[in-house]
């Protein structure tokens, strides 16, 4: 589960919405320059060892998206975070934590944005960057 550290604004919401929607080209909406990162704490053990409740997570909605990126997705009506991983022909969202089921889908449009950097509040050297 995840929580925004702040909530976000109209905008904001409007900007992640029209860089999700890459199918449709008319999807821009006004004022959003390009996608604009944003940040999200972790809650919940789901993606552990790699991250902890409580790290913040910066998203990049239009990241590239690719098999071992750990991404945000929408997937049964909630967001959640996973790592992506090719299957076949299809793709997976893997939980690292093995407790928790693997989602199988078809093509990269349940992903939202990708991961390109975590931190841990008040701790600066316990950041990592995955880009």
């Amino acid at each position: 589960m995840l929580m925004p550290t702040n909530p976000p604004t109209p905008h904001q919401v409007a900007c992640a919405d029209a860089a999700a929607r890459t199918a449709d080209a008319d999807a821009d909406a006004p004022g959003c320059a390009g996608s604009e990162s944003f940040a999200l704490m972790v809650l919940g053990h789901s993606m552990a060892p790699e991250f902890l409740e409580g790290e913040i997570i910066i998203i990049e909605p239009g990241g590239l998206a690719r098999d071992g990126s750990y991404v945000l997705a929408w997937h049964r009506e909630e967001w959640i975070f996973r790592q992506l991983l090719g299957a076949g022909t299809g793709w997976v969202l893997h939980a690292l934590n093995p407790a928790f089921a693997d989602v199988a889908f078809t093509d990269l449009t349940v992903v939202r944005g990708v991961i390109i950097q975590k931190a841990l509040p008040g701790r600066r050297r316990a950041s990592k960057y995955y880009i």
